[in-house]
């Protein structure tokens, strides 16, 4: 694999498993599982991430309660349910490594390419945040598409920049629980993966948030 199709995803995670592995699919005679990772923020609530990993990589202690460091990618595929199509994001793992809680738990880093116009709006205590899909460049010619959600100044840069235009960004991955109302009137908790931008630079503007979110 390229060298730049590593260092334009890069993910280092280091949190307490939350789930015992669970087998999630095979590529190439390989078997993968999943788990979630629970990883704290600096306000001491836990962003909730899916990791998968190869079974090459899978060890008897990763149970639950385990604590565990990694280094990977934030990837994304689509997934049928009930005939429609839905984006679903996931750690891949690319390494295991020493766990070090004195380190930033939760950083990536992506450059890639805005792929939608971006959505921009004001809380109703008038914060601002700007959303955003970025595509990111894989191997044999696949693309992750991130969502990503920037604040305040962020923001206010984030929803001035085009389709296509190459951005660098570094924040964190954070699930966000929502509610959705179903066609039949339920509603239901759902999940949410993005990454919160920090810093987000393009060929001749760099941005930054003076802390990340909490």
């Amino acid at each position: 694999m390229k060298y730049e199709l590593l260092s334009n995803n890069k993910v280092f995670l280091c949190g307490t498993i939350e789930t015992n592995p669970v087998f999630s699919h095979e590529s190439f005679g390989e078997a993968f599982y999943e788990i979630k990772l629970s990883v704290k923020r600096l306000s001491n609530q836990n962003d909730i991430i899916p990791v998968t990993i190869s079974d090459k990589l899978l060890t008897s202690d990763m149970k639950v309660g385990s604590k565990l460091a990694l280094k990977g990618q934030f990837r994304s595929y689509n997934k049928i349910e009930d005939g429609k199509s839905k984006l679903m994001l996931t750690v891949f793992v690319r390494e295991i490594i020493e766990y070090n809680e004195t380190m930033n738990p939760n950083i990536i880093e992506i450059t890639g390419f805005i792929c939608k116009e971006p959505t921009y709006r004001t809380t109703p205590f008038k914060r601002e945040i700007c959303d955003v899909l970025v595509a990111v460049n894989r191997a044999y010619n696949k693309s992750d598409y991130l969502p990503c959600i920037a604040w305040g100044r962020n923001a206010r840069f984030v929803k001035n920049l085009e389709i296509g235009k190459k951005v660098n960004l570094v924040g964190r991955i954070q699930s966000r629980e929502y509610q959705k109302k179903l066609e039949t009137g339920e509603v239901v908790s759902r999940i949410a993966y993005e990454v919160s931008i920090n810093k987000i630079s393009d060929e001749e503007t760099l941005v930054s948030q003076d802390e990340m979110l909490s």
